[in-house]
């Protein structure tokens, strides 16, 4: 049974208290040998890649090479539907347009006393990008980290990448190339980590690490911190949803699903006023979990980390909105615009019904860094956090982009049919949220 918190209660708070502070990382002796780990790479190099690389993730390096080449990475392409290239290029390019715009300008001027002062911004040199494998494969997650390093001027950007029984996601090395990538490696955890702060004889070290990785990668990438830069000590996915009982419950459960199938740590959220309507979210989200691809890790993540909290008003929804300082925070109510200035800790905010968590990662075009307070990668703001906006109007764009997971790939999906609606039925134009996704359309 989901966690599920009542505001009216009287022990709410120190309910709200203890679901805050309790602890999702899997830490147990994870430091230790993490530090064995990226102690050994230090020392031995390519030698301690080839003897990890056999023991975790069951492939011969000697035979395949540490490094992917051009041939593997045109078969890739080949093997790839041209849909799919073509919806990764979508992705790539509205990254780029969107990480273009944020550019530091650099600045000169001449002050009272006549002494011209400025400042100058410059590319980092090299950039180490850690993408997951194993159990999930992130071709997303290259564009993400990627694409930010390429408008900001890097000239090397180098993917590690795991490859567990000698395989790799493909799509994974076309995401590559299309980003600009430089040079592929086939090893993960945390000894690419280490091979990357200190280099050895096949990877040269680079300045910073990003990316996205487990327990044992954020441990590693905590450790090799102030030899090299990284982006943050990310901890498992979560995001919560504020909704009202106007909405498809099966839209606001497949928001739900996106996040808790990324890993069994992860964490999903509803926050909502109406218990009728969070009980047939909850229902959604049980017929729902048995269809994806995913499903024990969804299921694994929804029992054990999911809440359901019910709060008397929205008014109240936002200062524990606040406490919760979700990764991706999703507000989809009549009025969510008037949420967004009051909301200081989120990592991403995703306004109205149809601007879904999961398409941030697919063809939204946002900031990868969506912790809550993260600094960005590569154009620093040293003494703020920024929040990263989204807002999908219509369906348009939803479906643009594909990935392998099913519940991401359902949570875009569900909106982009166009709606029977009798309002919109007859028209030409994009549906909007005043339109039809409240309660007065019968056929939402």
């Amino acid at each position: 049974m989901v966690t599920t918190l009542r505001q009216t209660d009287p022990d709410f708070e120190q309910k709200f208290a203890a679901f805050l502070s309790g602890k999702r990382e899997v830490s147990e002796d994870v430091d230790r040998a993490v530090r064995e780990i990226v102690d050994r790479v230090r020392r031995e190099g390519d030698s301690a890649l080839l003897d990890y690389s056999r023991r975790f993730d069951r492939i011969d390096l000697e035979k395949t090479g540490i490094a992917v080449t051009e041939a593997e990475i045109d078969a890739a392409f080949d093997a790839a539907p041209a849909s799919t290239v073509e919806a990764l290029k979508l992705a790539r390019d509205r990254i780029e347009k969107h990480h273009a715009r944020q550019l530091p300008k650099d600045d000169r001027y001449t002050d009272a006393l006549g002494v011209e002062l400025g400042s100058r911004w410059t590319a980092i040199e090299a950039v180490g990008l850690y993408v997951p494998g194993g159990t999930a494969s992130y071709p997303s997650s290259v564009l993400m980290n990627a694409m930010p390093a390429k408008v900001a001027g890097v000239d090397r950007i180098v993917m590690v990448v795991p490859a567990p029984d000698g395989n790799l996601n493909p799509l994974v090395l076309v995401a590559a190339r299309l980003a600009g990538v430089s040079e592929i490696y086939r090893v993960g955890g945390a000894q690419a980590i280490a091979a990357l702060a200190y280099g050895t004889e096949t990877i040269r070290p680079v300045a910073k690490i990003v990316g996205p990785g487990n327990a044992y990668v954020a441990a590693a990438k905590r450790i090799v911190f102030g030899t090299v830069g990284i982006d943050m000590i990310a901890g498992p996915s979560e995001v919560l949803i504020v909704a009202d009982k106007d909405n498809n419950p099966d839209w606001i459960a497949a928001d739900l699903l996106a996040q808790a199938e990324h890993d069994t740590a992860a964490q999903s959220i509803l926050m909502t006023n109406d218990e009728a309507f969070a009980h047939a979210v909850e229902e959604a989200v049980e017929r729902q979990l048995h269809t994806l691809a995913r499903t024990e890790t969804a299921s694994a993540s929804w029992r054990d980390f999911g809440a359901v909290i019910l709060v008397k008003d929205f008014e109240d929804a936002i200062p524990l909105a606040n406490r919760i300082a979700a990764e991706h925070l999703e507000i989809a109510v009549a009025d969510a615009e008037a949420f967004v200035p009051r909301i200081r800790n989120a990592g991403s905010i995703f306004i109205g019904g149809y601007t879904p968590g999961s398409d941030r990662r697919l063809c939204g075009g946002l900031q990868p860094c969506a912790a809550n307070g993260a600094l960005c990668p590569f154009l620093l703001r040293p003494f703020g956090a920024r929040l990263y906006e989204a807002h999908l109007a219509s369906q348009a764009g939803l479906r643009a982009a594909s990935r392998t997971w099913t519940g991401c790939d359902r949570d875009c999906t569900r909106r982009g049919s166009r709606c029977p609606c009798p309002i919109r039925r007859h028209s030409s134009e994009p549906m909007r949220d005043h339109d039809c996704r409240r309660s007065q359309c019968p056929s939402c």
